[in-house]
Formats: C-alpha cells, structure tokens, sequence
C-alpha cells in the first residue's frame, strides 16, 4: 500500500524553540496552503491525521477538496518532549541534551516519551488497516520513524520539511 507522508506547515512559534506535543497555529494562511498542496499531492483514498490542528486543519480542509474520509489517529502524534516543551533549545541543560544524543532510542532526560516509545505508537498505526493509498498529515519525529520501521534510509540525517511529502510503499 501507498502511504503518502505530509509533514504538517510551519507552526507558529519562534524559531529555536523546542515543541512537539504543544498544540500550535499554522504560521500561514491555511487557505493558500491547502490550495498548493492539492494541486501537488498525489492522489489517495482516506487521509489519517494527528490530532494536532496544525496537522488536523490541513487534513480537513484536503479531505474537503479531495472529498475524502479523515480520521484521526493519535498514534501519529508528535513526540511528547516533556520538560522540554516550549523551552528554547539554548536554554536547556546541555548535560540533558547530551544524554538524549548519547542513546536516542532510549533516553528521555526530558521525562517525555523515548523515541523507542514513539516508533512503537507508529508501527501500531501502521498495522491498522487502510483503504487503498492514504495520507498521513504528521510530524518530523513520525517521519522519522517511519524511516526507520520502513528502512527507507537513514532517520537521524533524513529531514522533511514542512508542507513537504513524501511516498513510502508499506
């Protein structure tokens, strides 16, 4: 099956800040962004979103263009960072971050959820059945992870941008 991966547009926050479960705007007019992304997506069935707005609203608004079904599915959720949430990455011990890079998987210096924790929430997603090719309206700790499960190269240096896509065969 064609999964067809969109990383959610630019949230408004300032740049540098750490954020991953905290519920945020869209940076842009959802109007103009939904329009650029219809005319460039591929075609798909049924989209599954984050429960995220900044993902959920372009889900909406696809699936009203496109007249498709979107559920949402919590298991595609961004990694909960904990203590770090909404905190300037400058400001946060660099021992804390130093611990998280030393075992990525595994640390949750932040008390927020391992990286581990989260592939496993995907991969439950994953499993779910789905009617032909569909989108997921996610985030980068998600995209992440479904290069790791799929093998589709390396997560740690792949980047996605935001509003961007990409298709993984699952």
């Amino acid at each position: 099956m064609s999964l067809i991966f969109l990383r959610h547009p630019e949230p408004e926050i300032e740049s540098g800040t750490c954020y991953g479960r905290t519920d945020l705007s869209l940076l842009d007019n959802l109007d103009t962004t939904v329009s650029q992304l219809n005319a460039e997506l591929p075609s798909f069935d049924a989209i599954v979103t984050s429960p995220l707005s900044r993902c959920k609203s372009v889900a909406e608004a696809l699936a009203a263009q496109r007249r498709v079904s979107v559920s949402i599915e919590p298991d595609i959720i961004e990694i909960d960072f904990g203590t770090w949430e909404m905190r300037k990455w400058d400001d946060i011990p660099r021992a804390e971050i130093d611990a998280w890079a030393k075992d990525v998987l595994n640390a949750r210096s932040h008390g927020g959820e391992s990286v581990a924790m989260a592939r496993t929430r995907v991969q439950a997603a994953l499993r779910k059945p789905r009617p032909g090719p569909t989108l997921w309206v996610s985030h980068s700790g998600v995209f992440k992870c479904l290069m790791d499960i799929t093998q589709s190269g390396d997560p740690w240096t792949a980047s996605l941008g935001f509003g961007e896509f990409t298709v993984f065969d699952v």
